[in-house]
């Protein structure tokens, strides 16, 4: 039997604050903060290189689930890579 997912995030209390940031984000950032590279809108899921939000630091390690400074845009493979990892963080200002 498959386990709940409890994450606040996905079905819980801070699902509507999260959905709000991540159309933010999605307006306003271009490149995947994990790799760099620009993240192509029109890709849809289940591709892999399909938008979505990372965690900046996991909420498996204590990271905020909704706050929108600890959510970046992100292709789906680079987060699926990323894991439950602490990356270091793209310095945005030289990917512009």
């Amino acid at each position: 039997m498959a386990k709940p997912n409890l994450r606040p995030d996905h079905n819980g209390t801070q699902r509507a604050q999260f959905n709000s940031n991540k159309k933010k984000i999605y307006a306003t950032q271009k490149v995947c903060g994990i790799c760099g590279k620009p993240v192509n809108f029109r890709i849809k899921f289940p591709d892999p290189l399909s938008p979505c939000i990372d965690h900046i630091i996991p909420v498996s390690k204590g990271g905020h689930p909704s706050d929108i400074s600890n959510m970046q845009l992100a292709h789906m493979t680079c987060n699926r890579l990323k894991s439950d990892k602490l990356a270091p963080v793209q310095d945005r200002r030289l990917l512009k």
